[in-house]
Parts: structure tokens; sequence; C-alpha cells
């Protein structure tokens, strides 16, 4: 059963596609619809006493549906058409009528959906004479004219509504792509910032290892290569989730869409920021469990960006990094003994708006200031996490 709903599902999407990309195809289908609905007066067995269904009227009622291909070119236009057809009709043949007025009804919604306010203006003064006329050469009577007014009324509402629905589609399509820009832009600044600063670090410190203690110095160096080859394989399978394509030919897409570290990759990490020779102290508290890949990928890059604040700002000999587990949070703290915060730095960089940004997604907080008594800097950020295994459930 889930096969077959994949498969209708795949077939709606290239249809989609395959509609959006052709609007004349969809014009067309619906021309031929409404020409289906027509047709319906002139095959069924009619009434003694009725008007004959002949070929002529059945052409004259073709000819009514045929500016239908152009509704979404030129409304308007089609629309003088439709009604100059519609009396044409009335006005020379003796066929059979039509229960509702289907080409008027397309054309109405069309223009409400697609025009601007002038051109809806005009319709609607078109309308307003059209449609009484309209009923006083066919029956006359009020019933009629309250039913005609209802459907055109109906068919404009339907418009209206279809066009705020695409206008609130297009400005949500619109967030979206501002809330994956800003995403993107704050996993290229967690990468680059952090691989640069334990980069620089590390060449800093070279010098001096190789007069004092050369081992010391190769192993600076493996630090810094092992840094920028860390960050380049990030930076490829961000890169990788960007690309367009990337589908076998059944169709899957296999563009690679965990493009973030999570808390398995949290000690190396660690032990990268320690061959810069800042002593890192790592502990857990309460049950360790799994958690759901997007707040393990969260919680490694506020662990990152701490760690990067103190590299550069700090000034700090040793930094603590401490996970507690509670039974539906996650509380997570980066405490230096460095310098803390100076004076008039505000909520701090790009770096610890992302890391509030970060924890505000998942419905948790984020403090950053002095540690404790007053001492260093800390990053304390709590989030909500169930087990993997209960939002599985």
């Amino acid at each position: 059963m889930g096969g077959i709903r994949g498969n209708i599902r795949q077939w709606w999407e290239r249809g989609r596609a395959l509609t959006a990309a052709n609007p004349l195809v969809v014009d067309v289908g619906i021309a031929l619809f409404v020409q289906c609905a027509m047709t319906m007066p002139f095959v069924v067995p009619r009434a003694a006493g009725l008007p004959p269904a002949t070929w002529g009227a059945y052409g004259l009622s073709t000819l009514t549906v045929l500016p239908l291909v152009w509704r979404r070119r030129a409304p308007v236009a089609v629309l003088f058409a439709v009604l100059a057809t519609n009396a044409l009709y009335g006005l020379s043949v003796d066929g059979p009528g039509q229960p509702l007025p289907y080409t008027g009804l397309v054309v109405v919604y069309t223009i409400a959906a697609l025009s601007p306010v002038r051109k809806r203006l005009v319709t609607g003064g078109v309308l307003l004479v059209a449609v009484p006329v309209g009923v006083w050469l066919n029956t006359r009577s009020a019933r009629e004219l309250t039913f005609s007014a209802f459907v055109f009324a109906a068919a404009y509402v339907l418009g209206r509504l279809t066009d705020a629905r695409q206008r609130a589609n297009r400005v949500e399509a619109e967030q979206a792509a501002a809330r994956e820009r800003a995403r993107i832009a704050r996993e290229m600044h967690d990468i680059l910032s952090h691989a640069v600063s334990l980069m620089i670090v590390q060449a800093e410190a070279g010098p001096v290892a190789v007069r004092a203690a050369p081992e010391r110095a190769e192993a600076a160096f493996d630090a810094i290569s092992a840094t920028g080859r860390d960050a380049m394989t990030q930076l490829r399978r961000m890169l990788g989730v960007l690309r367009e394509g990337a589908e076998e030919s059944d169709g899957r897409d296999t563009a690679p869409r965990a493009p973030q570290p999570g808390l398995t990759e949290l000690p190396g990490l660690l032990e990268r920021v320690r061959s810069g020779g800042l002593d890192v102290v790592y502990g857990t508290a309460g049950a360790v469990r799994p958690v759901p890949d997007v707040i393990g990928a969260t919680v490694f890059r506020v662990v990152q960006e701490a760690l990067t604040n103190t590299l550069r700002h700090a000034d700090a000999r040793t930094v603590t990094v401490r996970l507690t587990y509670g039974d539906s949070e996650l509380d997570v703290r980066v405490t230096d003994d460095g310098r803390g915060p100076q004076p008039g730095s505000g909520g701090g960089g790009h770096g610890l708006i992302g890391v509030r940004e970060r924890a505000a997604v998942h419905g948790g907080t984020a403090v950053v200031g002095a540690g404790p008594d007053g001492r260093g800097f800390e990053v304390r950020v709590r989030i909500p996490a169930p087990a993997a295994a209960e939002v599985a459930r």
C-alpha cells in the first residue's frame, strides 16, 4: 500500500511540475473539461417539445468554450469573447440550454485570481450589465437572476481566496529561504571560525615549539592539517546538500541530508582543541542517552562556538565542557577560567547570537556571561531533548 501511495504521489508531483512549466496545458485541459460539461445537454435524451440538439448548435457551443485557452494571457478579452459568443448562441439558435454558465464562471474566477484591481473592477462593471441582460433574454425570472448573481459572486470569491493562498505560499517560501540562508550562514561561520582560530593558535605556537620542543612542533603541524581537513570535509558535506539533482534512476534523492556532526564527533573536537595547548575537561551527568540527530548537531555547534570564543578572546588555560542529561532536557555548559566578559561587549558577536538562535529553534534557552563567582566566561544552553526512541514512537 505504501508503494502504491508513493507511486501516486510521484506521478502527482510530476504532473504538478509539468503543469507549472506549461500553463497552456492546464488551460487546454480546463477548456476540454468545460466542453465535456457543455456536451451533456446534447447527448442526454430530450423531452418532447424541447429545442432539438443540432450539430450547428453544438458547434456554436464549442465556439463559446474555445476562448478559455487564452484565459491567462488576456482574461478580460476572453471575458468579452465569451459574452459575445454566448449572446450569439442565445440569439441565433434555439438549442439546449446549460444548467450553469460554465465559461463565464471560469473567466470570472481567472480574473479574480490573476488580474490586478483595475481589471477586476472592469469585470464587475461588465457583469452588472451582462447578467441581468442574459437573464432577460432567457427566462426573465427573479429566481434565475438571483442564482446567476450568486454563482458569479462565488466564482469571484473563490478566485480571490486562491490569490490570497498563493500570496501566502510565496511569503512562506521566501521566509523559508531566508531561514535556510541564515542556517547556512551560521554553519559556515561555525566551521570556518573554529578551524581558523584553532589553526592560528597552533601556528603561533609552532615557532616556539620548534626551538624548545621539536616533537611538540610536529604535533602542532599535524593538528593544523587535521583541523583543515576536518573543516574541508564539513564544508564539502554542506555544499553537497546545496547541490541540486543527485538523483538515482529510481528517482530517490541521494544528496546528503545531514551535513552536521553530532555528539559522537564531540570527543574529536575536544581533542583538537587540546592539541592547541588549552586544557579541556569534559564530563557528563545524569543518565546518558541517545538524542535526536538535530539536537546532537545543535549541541556540537554550541560547544564548538563556545570553544572558539575561548580560543580567540578568553586567554584561558582551562575550559570545562559539561553535559547534564535531565528527564526531558539537555543542559550544556562551557566554562573557562579566562578574562570573562569585557565591559561594553554587549551580548557577544555573531557566534554567540547564533548560539541563542540554535537554542531557540528547539524551544530552548541560552545564557552567556561571567562564570561561577564572576570568574571566566560561561555559555549555558538548555534544550528540550527527548530520547531518540521516544521521538521515533
